[in-house]
């Protein structure tokens, strides 16, 4: 039975106060203002959202001046995660890089300095950290998103970078509960499957949200993964047994549970976005975050009477709704009181050893976290024009293909008259033959996982044993090349890093 849904009654607001939604363009359409005024108290922003910090600036005020207290969150990790650099390349490194050199206070001090701007561009909410433990190096979708494999280490920075973000007024969301880290799978595309004991889950999934929810981590967002020990029919984000009785119950987690994206395939190609909508409501998530793919006027209401309809019908509890509005709210308030009193001015990254105030917290965790391995000859540093072969895979959807990676532009800058190249898997072959007399610089990205890419790099390396390599992905593979350079992650402040190495004036 299908409910029409009219007015702005205190079911209707409860269920666009619980929605997540995107939008296209710089500046906020009418639909979303006039939503707003109805009842919506959260707006997800992506890149395409995105052209200057002014800019930002200014449409977080305009979407305010309609609803003070309203949520404005991003999916901003840093490092290969961004939006709000999604066209020049991250100024900070992601969080392997941060793993890597495993200092807590450098992790603070980068999550401080990138809540900071977040706040002074009006955003509060950041889909982040990612808490997941890479136990599984060829998960295609965390990788480098994650701080590394081990749950300790894991654990100890995603309590650093809660503490940072949350500091400075911008409130975490702790993610993918209960850990994405085993996965090969991307639940862009489809439903990924972990099964694995109950006593492996809380040694290694769970040791990173327990640490988060005791540091006070304001939200967490579900994963659209299965978990056989857990739930065997359920992902996560629909599962009763792992939202309320695990992450509510047994870690008692008092805060914000968001749904990672609902028309990724591993939800909405089996159970539909509204259908899906409703069950992660009723499995304990408070709010449904959609837009990445799905961005118009139409996908609110449609969840909205999806929402209220479920309530009508009795399969979805009123009070379940009304309970998940309200922890929006508490939220909104919280962030709304943080801003009241300035925090996003608080200075960040001179608490760190050898930094000053204002100084370039992500360039100094870039070259920390560089690993540079030379060859059996003595290494020269790369002169005059050389030849960057950058061998590209393809990015995943939560990265994307737009925000640029590699070194070169950063070569450029030390070396004008750098040329590249990009070669992918029916392309790779005639790199060395591309490069001609010019030194080469071939930049990888998860050697490990690209059978092709290895096969094409050592044929490079056979002809041209004086290469560089950098490998910006995991660093699973054995060194190669006349100078090895692990830069553990592929924004841009980590190319400038490598770039540096490379001409022989950093590491």
């Amino acid at each position: 039975m299908t409910i029409l849904v009219h007015g702005t009654d205190t079911l209707t607001r409860d269920a666009l106060t619980v929605l997540q939604p995107g939008f296209v363009g710089t500046t906020a359409p009418d639909w979303l203002l006039r939503r707003i005024g109805e009842g919506l108290s959260s707006v997800g922003l992506f890149g395409r959202n995105i052209v200057t910090p002014e800019q930002l600036t200014a449409l977080t005020a305009q979407l305010r001046a309609e609803r003070d207290d309203v949520l404005v969150a991003i999916d901003e990790e840093g490092g290969d995660v961004t939006r709000l650099e999604v066209k020049q390349g991250s100024s900070f490194p992601g969080n392997y890089a941060l793993g890597s050199v495993d200092d807590v206070e450098l992790t603070r001090a980068v999550a401080r300095e990138l809540g900071r701007r977040l706040a002074q561009c009006g955003v509060d909410l950041n889909w982040a950290p990612s808490a997941d433990v890479n136990s599984n190096a060829e998960n295609p979708v965390i990788g480098v998103r994650s701080f590394g494999p081990d749950p300790d280490l894991v654990a100890r920075h995603t309590v650093a970078y809660v503490d940072g973000l949350q500091g400075v007024g911008v409130a975490a969301c702790t993610k993918h509960f209960p850990g994405h880290g085993d996965t090969n799978v991307d639940s862009h595309d489809a439903l990924p499957r972990i099964d694995v004991d109950l006593a492996t889950l809380h040694a290694r999934e769970l040791v990173p949200f327990r640490a988060a929810v005791a540091a006070g981590t304001k939200a967490v967002m579900s994963a659209h993964i299965l978990l056989s020990a857990l739930d065997p029919h359920r992902p996560a984000t629909l599962s009763p047994q792992i939202l309320t009785g695990l992450l509510r119950q047994e870690l008692g987690f008092e805060g914000l549970i968001v749904t990672d994206g609902m028309e990724m395939q591993a939800v909405s190609a089996t159970y539909g976005i509204e259908r899906g909508s409703v069950l992660a409501i009723a499995a304990g998530a408070d709010a449904i975050c959609v837009g990445g793919g799905l961005c118009d006027e139409d996908t609110v209401l449609r969840l909205r009477d999806a929402l209220v309809n479920a309530v009508r019908t009795g399969e979805l509890p009123e009070e379940r709704l009304a309970d998940a509005a309200a922890r929006v709210r508490a939220l909104a308030a919280w962030t709304q009181a943080h801003r009241a009193r300035g925090a996003g001015s608080v200075p960040g990254a001179a608490v760190q050893e050898g930094t000053a105030p204002g100084a370039d917290i992500g360039l100094v965790a870039a070259r920390r976290a560089l690993k540079v391995t030379r060859g059996e000859e003595p290494y020269t540093p790369v002169t005059g024009t050389p030849y960057v072969a950058s061998f590209t895979p393809v990015a995943n959807f939560a990265v994307g293909d737009e925000t640029p990676w590699g070194i070169a532009a950063e070569l450029e800058r030390l070396l004008p008259g750098t040329e590249t190249g990009s070669y992918d898997e029916t392309s790779a072959d005639s790199a060395p033959a591309d490069a001609g007399e010019r030194r080469v610089v071939a930049v990888v990205r998860d050697l490990h996982r690209h059978p092709w890419m290895i096969r094409a790099l050592d044929a490079l390396l056979a002809a041209r044993p004086d290469t560089v390599v950098v490998e910006m992905g995991l660093n699973e593979a054995e060194p190669r090349g006349a100078l090895h350079i692990a830069t553990h992650g592929a924004a841009r402040v980590c190319g400038r890093a490598a770039a540096e190495a490379v001409v022989g004036t950093g590491a």
